[in-house]
């Protein structure tokens, strides 16, 4: 067969193949912030899939389509189970409060504990589902839990 009756790459065929965002079985809980920015997320996939479908590439190349669907699909499941969870500070560690915990070594870090499309550790935020915050969920100051294999003592609660 010649080559030039073969297609290098065949873009219907790799869009067809993108896989769902996988969705947690966990609770969606989500602070006032969280809510927000999958509203936003959501909104914001609306878009790219309208601008998708306004395109005239899509006979070439599927893949902006498939992509926009999939996270249309992916923030409209996260937003029809959110939980809003509004907390009142009680003096232990909870959804959506801060905590600050020391290690064995001296380090002192502050974590929010957040749903799990908002957290970020790089920026101080961890999932209720992580280990570190099922470690801490429920803890006052002064109590201990164990983070990795390390202890570590929850110094403050926010």
């Amino acid at each position: 067969m010649s080559v030039a009756f073969t297609r290098e790459e065949d873009l219907e065929a790799t869009a067809a193949d993108l896989p769902d965002r996988p969705i947690s079985t966990h609770p969606n809980l989500v602070t006032p912030e969280g809510l927000a920015r999958i509203e936003a997320a959501l909104a914001d996939a609306r878009a790219a899939y309208a601008t998708a479908q306004a395109s005239g590439t899509i006979e070439t190349d599927r893949t902006p389509m498939a992509r926009a669907a999939r996270d249309l699909r992916y923030w409209s499941a996260r937003r029809a189970t959110a939980q809003l969870v509004e907390t009142q500070a009680d003096g232990r560690v909870r959804f959506g409060g801060y905590v600050t915990i020391e290690r064995e070594d001296g380090r002192t870090q502050t974590w929010k504990i957040t749903g799990e499309d908002e957290a970020d550790p790089a920026a101080g935020s961890v999932s209720h589902v992580s280990p570190l915050a099922r470690a801490l969920i429920g803890k006052r100051v002064g109590d201990e839990a164990v983070v990795a294999g390390q202890s570590v003592e929850v110094t403050a609660v926010d």
